[in-house]
């Protein structure tokens, strides 16, 4: 199941509310039952086997806990329970990638294994670390099991996050004074789940459209039909799709999340206004950005061990976040271009700041918007290929079948009702224009959506209807959100 599903918004999201704050008013220990209920009715729709794999890792996990706090302060417990969990995400999500680049290496012929991938694998794992730091640091006195299962189970972030930390959503879980219905935190936890539907359904779906187009017309043979132009849009209608997508998810989470007085962590605030790389990372992913930074870049030192020590620790956590987001060479040469850029703008950072916003912010979003290209790419090389392709300037001309991409069913409409007809008849490629304005725009303008959750004023409102509408209209094919794949 997903957020954006005619099941999900008609029958699940309502049923959930109401029967949580029903029972969870009779005692505590019922709404977490709701909670938990819900949450493996919403992942066993990803498959039985899926739902048995996530069970057995919650209990061991469980056990583990269990176990560190009867030998708390030993950090030998501690050690083995996050060894168990990094083993875990290793076998199913690297095991096959080990073995492809073993044969490529030694050209030997070891078989693949036949391994089902649980869905949300990478996150749910990164939680119960992070759970298991908590029990270990003594900020969770007592493993209790309604609170355990509540907090990693708990649906709107199981899948795609945000990562959150055990010790806030389990505080809130438990406060009485939450389990009343606020009506302020519904219609603000409506217009944020609205908002995230439109990103996801009208926006990033339709970029969707265009980059397949793209990559699959890239290449270096003769039947490869992207021009450079086209190369050079592709890359930027990928970094429209991925951002849309990624943030319209977490949009609806913590719309889905508010509604039930629980509070979810910021996961997006602007990326694409950073004048960094840096200032990137501090925006984007910044629940994945908390989480590396406090478990991995403090523990090796941060930034207090001199300058070299500083880059090799920023090198290292950049190749963790690769790795963390996908078994191929891609994310892993990804997260480490990322991190160079980091040390790059570290090591020259009298003359960076002196460059004014204007340039910084063109060149971070010119280098993100490339190494997104490389992010959704199939392989290094077919990235090369398109940028080969892309600098050598030789044809910018746009294709029609990119422009046709941009034709879709609402654009007659819209079109109409903005007395934009007659434009869109005379300028080729009208549509695909007004797409690139409307998402520099959201990207660039307003303020986060997060932090103006709470605004529902009247027009406010009128607006998240209509996008809600929209979006909503939209629903007569599921898409998967593409961070499901990582």
């Amino acid at each position: 199941m997903t957020f954006n599903s005619y099941g999900f918004i008609l029958c699940f999201l309502p049923i959930f509310v109401i029967v949580y704050f029903l029972l969870g008013k009779l005692h505590r220990t019922a709404g977490k039952a709701v909670i938990i209920a819900a949450s493996a009715v919403f992942y066993a729709f990803a498959g039985l086997n899926m739902a048995a794999l996530l069970g057995a890792s919650i209990a061991i996990n469980f056990v583990m806990a269990l176990f560190i706090v009867g030998k708390r302060p030993q950090k030998g417990p501690l050690i083995l329970a996050i060894l168990l969990n990094i083993g875990l995400l290793l076998y199913f999500k690297y095991l096959n990638f080990g073995i492809e680049t073993v044969n490529f290496i030694a050209q030997k012929s070891i078989p693949e294994r036949q391994i089902l991938l649980p869905l949300g694998i990478s996150f749910f794992t990164f939680q119960q670390i992070m759970y298991a730091v908590s029990v270990w640091k003594g900020e969770i006195e007592r493993v209790r099991p309604m609170d355990y299962l509540a907090y990693i189970l708990y649906f709107p972030k199981l899948v795609m996050g945000p990562l959150m930390e055990p010790t806030d959503f389990i505080a809130q879980l438990n406060d009485g004074e939450k389990r009343s219905v606020n009506w302020d935190n519904v219609a603000s936890g409506l217009k944020l789940f609205s908002l995230g539907l439109f990103k996801k359904m009208v926006l990033a779906d339709t970029f969707a459209g265009t980059v397949a187009w793209g990559y699959a017309n890239a290449g270096t043979t003769a039947q490869a039909a992207a021009t450079s132009g086209d190369l050079f849009l592709v890359m930027l209608f990928y970094t429209f799709q991925i951002y849309f997508d990624f943030s319209g998810y977490s949009d609806m989470a913590v719309g889905v999340s508010q509604m039930i007085n629980i509070t979810l962590p910021i996961n997006f605030n602007s990326p694409y206004k950073a004048v960094s790389i840096r200032d990137f990372w501090r925006r984007w992913h910044m629940s994945l950005t908390s989480f590396l930074t406090k478990y991995i870049y403090y523990p090796l030192g941060g930034s207090k061990k001199g300058q070299v020590r500083t880059c090799v620790n920023i090198m290292i956590v950049f190749l963790v976040s690769g790795i963390w987001h996908g078994a191929n060479w891609t994310f892993i040469v990804w997260g480490c271009l990322h991190g160079l850029l980091q040390i790059v703008e570290r090591v020259f950072k009298r003359g960076v700041d002196k460059l004014s916003k204007v340039v910084r912010w063109g060149v971070s979003f010119l280098s993100v918007n490339l190494l997104w290209l490389l992010f959704g790419s199939e392989s290094v090389g077919q990235w090369i290929g398109m940028l080969r392709t892309m600098f050598r300037f030789e044809n910018m001309k746009i294709s029609e079948g990119l422009l046709n991409a941009f034709v879709v069913p609402e654009n007659a409409f819209l079109l109409d009702t903005l007395h934009l007809t007659q434009a869109n008849a005379q300028v080729r490629g009208f549509s695909m224009l007004l797409y690139l304005a409307a998402a520099f725009a959201i990207c660039l303008i307003p303020e986060n959506n997060y932090k103006r959750m709470h605004r529902t004023n009247g027009l406010n409102m009128v607006v998240c209807a209509v996008a809600f509408v929209w979006g909503f209209l939209c629903l007569s094919i599921e898409s998967q959100f593409l961070y499901f794949n990582f």
